[in-house]
């Protein structure tokens, strides 16, 4: 595939430098909520008088047009999320890290007059509203420098009120406790998630379910170039060379680098280009290896 989309809402920067941010509240209005909505839609249809676990059996997931491994990732998780005193749902990604927790963007739950109430976890299933091992909770705790005016700190932990249970599709990823002063520069990554493959696409249908993209790690100074100010020591970006990344309807998703042999958590989907997924600016992610004591303490 050549763009990712994952589950909720990337928010999204001006390719000039030290330019303005689309706020990460007009994506949930105007992309989370009518997101969550379309794939809810889609989804009944697809499921309408069908067999559910016939069609979990006959689903191949799709890269590229390559057949991409079942439970390739199986830390990947979605979120449909419920805010206060706002009707309708909206939508992101997230990452299992233990039986309890898990990582997600902070604007997924925290944004302006936003403000979550509840969220669905989703784990195991290629679809958003179907199958998988579904759990509620309305615990999430939002890093105490979050700031909502330049993205930065932008990572919130998960509680679970149950252990989740494992299986060969539900594994937590690896937290990169080893690799704290590595800055990753030229090795390559994968993201991960449900969504859209394009700028064009408008909706799903039964062949979108879980999709990935591998994308090269660049420096923090090759990021500051395109985004400016938004970019810290604690963002990592990686390059969109060949119009590949992340975009809108993505935040809060992993980004994650193999390390002999084990997979590592090293990025939390944050914001993109603001003028289109596939035109070759970098995806903006948090950097895991910045915020390992944050997550540790709340874990």
């Amino acid at each position: 595939m050549r763009i990712l989309v994952l589950l909720g809402v990337v928010a999204v920067v001006t390719s000039n430098p030290l330019v303005g941010v689309r706020s990460p509240l007009s994506y949930h209005e105007e992309i989370g909520f009518p997101l969550a909505k379309r794939i809810k839609e889609a989804e009944d249809r697809i499921f309408a008088g069908r067999d559910y676990d016939a069609v979990e059996e006959q689903d191949a997931r799709i890269v590229g047009g390559v057949v991409a491994p079942s439970n390739a990732h199986p830390y990947l998780a979605g979120l449909i999320i419920n805010f206060v005193g706002i009707s309708g749902q909206s939508a992101c990604g997230s990452s299992l890290i233990s039986a309890t927790r898990l990582v997600t963007a902070a604007h997924c739950w925290s944004y302006a007059h936003l403000q979550g109430q509840q969220l669905t976890v989703v784990l195991g299933s290629h679809y958003l509203f179907y199958g998988g091992t579904r759990l509620l909770t309305s615990t999430v705790v939002v890093h105490p420098q979050w700031n909502q005016n330049n993205l930065h700190n932008d990572v919130a932990v998960i509680y679970l009120q149950q252990s989740v249970a494992f299986s060969a599709s539900i594994q937590p990823i690896a937290l990169p406790a080893n690799h704290l002063n590595d800055q990753f520069i030229g090795e390559w990554s994968t993201a991960a998630g449900y969504g859209f493959t394009s700028d064009q696409q408008t909706g799903i249908n039964f062949e979108t379910v879980v999709s990935q993209v591998n994308l090269q790690v660049i420096s923090v100074a090759q990021c500051q170039a395109i985004f400016g100010g938004y970019v810290i020591h604690s963002t990592i970006c990686t390059s969109g060379t060949g119009g590949v990344g992340i975009c809108s309807g993505d935040s809060g998703g992993p980004l994650v680098i193999n390390k002999n042999g084990q997979n590592i958590l090293v990025g939390i989907s944050s914001f993109v280009a603001g003028n289109g997924c596939e035109l070759g600016f970098p995806s903006a992610f948090a950097r895991v290896t910045s915020f390992y004591s944050f997550i540790l303490n709340n874990m």
